[in-house]
């Protein structure tokens, strides 16, 4: 559960880890990667602006800041608007580097989408990607 909960390796490490390393069963890795996966996200979420706030008060630090998010905010309105929902479940479904949980809390700011709807969204994209990572893992995807 704690390597499912850091920023990088998030249930993409965990699950192997746990199935390879650990032995254990599928299905136990399967839930403690995502269980894991979600811990940081109930946190992050309603986090993120005392977060950002917090660094606000640098004023290097806020320039940057709000120049990325403008530009972020810019260039993904168009793809949000018009997948909706779906387009952060599957972000965050994406088993790749930098498109976990970690990312989703922070593209669920960016766009204000509201605790109680970005926690599904992102929970859902985290069970997809432990279902695909664990299905790799144990060589089904391959089969296919």
């Amino acid at each position: 559960m704690g390597v499912a909960a850091l920023p990088i390796s998030e249930l993409r490490g965990a699950i192997p880890l746990a199935l390879v390393h650990y032995q254990l069963p599928p299905l136990a890795a399967y839930l403690l990667g995502v269980v894991g996966n979600l811990m940081p996200v109930v946190v992050l979420l309603p986090l993120w602006e005392g977060i950002v706030s917090l660094f606000g008060r640098v004023r290097l630090w806020e320039k940057s800041m709000s120049w990325l998010f403008a530009c972020t905010r810019s260039r993904f309105r168009g793809p949000y608007a018009r997948w909706g929902a779906a387009a952060l479940v599957t972000f965050v479904a994406v088993p790749l580097p930098m498109t976990g949980a970690w990312t989703g809390c922070l593209i669920a700011f960016l766009f204000g989408i509201p605790f109680r709807l970005a926690f599904p969204l992102i929970a859902a994209g985290v069970m997809i990607a432990g279902l695909l990572v664990t299905l790799s893992t144990l060589g089904v995807l391959r089969l296919l």
